[in-house]
């Protein structure tokens, strides 16, 4: 799945959940079976829910709820239990495998958890409430420099930005970003 977000991807709302590409793809599936591995070696028995819970997450380039969890299992002929769902996510949790995405005043969301160029944040829509992933290599870098200059080892970051999408603005707001991207 890219997670990677042009700025020109964002200026024109572009919705980034869900696209892939041949090498994210063959990374996530990578990700499936390390993440089966080692519920096995922690002594986890593997199930159906766990293992449709899995190809889900993986096939996944950004955070989702449990609801949306549930809701995509149940459409794929996987019915799992809500239950269950967290009972997996909290093992998957517990080994490193899955992060919890904790949004301001909304149902937390979860994703596999990435290493690397994978690594991503989240944009927020306060109107529909859709998330997208986006990656700044600008931003990372000046996250890095902030970090040295700490008096803290910082072990990891997560960016959350919460506005408006480009398909709930209003029509002369998309006008105006349209307007200053050809400019620039």
């Amino acid at each position: 799945m890219s997670t990677d977000a042009t700025s020109s991807d964002l200026r024109q709302g572009r919705a980034l959940c869900g696209r892939t590409t041949a090498r994210a793809s063959q990374a996530a599936g990578g990700w499936a079976e390390r993440a089966a591995a080692l519920l096995r070696s922690a002594g986890f028995r593997g199930g159906g829910a766990r293992s449709a819970l899995l190809a889900l997450l993986a096939r996944e380039s950004c955070a989702l709820t449990v609801p949306e969890i549930e809701g995509a299992l149940s459409r794929s002929g996987r019915a799992v239990s809500r239950a269950s769902i967290y009972r997996i996510l909290d093992q998957l949790i517990e080994l490193g495998l899955v992060v919890r995405v904790a949004t301001a005043g909304t149902t937390a969301r979860y994703e596999r958890a990435r290493e690397g160029s994978a690594h991503h944040h989240h944009l927020f829509c306060e109107q529909c409430g859709a998330v997208r992933p986006f990656a700044d290599m600008a931003l990372e870098r000046a996250i890095s420099a902030l970090s040295e200059r700490l008096p803290y080892t910082v072990s990891g970051h997560e960016i959350q930005l919460w506005g408006t999408c480009m398909r709930c603005s209003p029509p002369n707001r998309r006008r105006a970003a349209g307007a200053s991207q050809q400019a620039g």
